[in-house]
């Protein structure tokens, strides 16, 4: 299955943060912002989780739920949201089999070296659990504003 815009998102299950399971379709009837990003504690992941912090209120006024998917265990995600203070659920894919369904468990290369890893990418589902919108290769500068305003203007 490919994921692919105007069509229904693949539903998972997985371990959050609030020591609950949860099920992407539990949001349907709100849209949702579903960001992937490869670590807990490194720079760029925590510039854009803290981006998503600082605009959560502008989302939530969207009728726009926030999930943020890593494949870190729960310990590392409790840490993250305590040090930064982050009001939204982080999802645990230690396995990355969430990350594979939506094609973003990817082979990176660092200084020559090959890996699989996160490919930081933005989902936003709609109310009735289509695909709305897609970043791929995400650029963390502006991004969330960016994400806040396609929702303002074409979901609102």
């Amino acid at each position: 299955m490919t994921i692919e815009v105007g069509h229904v998102a693949p539903d998972f299950e997985l371990p959050a943060s609030n020591a609950e399971s949860v099920k992407l379709s539990d949001y349907r009837g709100k849209h949702v912002v579903l960001f992937f990003y490869p670590r807990d504690m490194t720079l760029g992941c925590t510039i854009e989780a803290c981006d998503f912090r600082d605009r959560y209120e502008s989302f939530n006024d969207v009728d726009t739920v926030i999930l943020g998917i890593s494949p870190d265990p729960i310990e590392r995600h409790h840490k993250f949201i305590k040090k930064h203070n982050l009001p939204f659920l982080l999802l645990a894919d230690e396995d990355h089999k969430v990350a594979e369904l939506y094609h973003v468990w990817k082979l990176k290369k660092t200084f020559g070296k090959e890996y699989m890893g996160l490919e930081r990418s933005t989902f936003v589902i709609d109310k009735e659990g289509k695909v709305a919108q897609e970043w791929r290769k995400v650029r963390v500068k502006g991004h969330v504003e960016e994400a806040l305003t396609y929702i303002k203007e074409q979901l609102s």
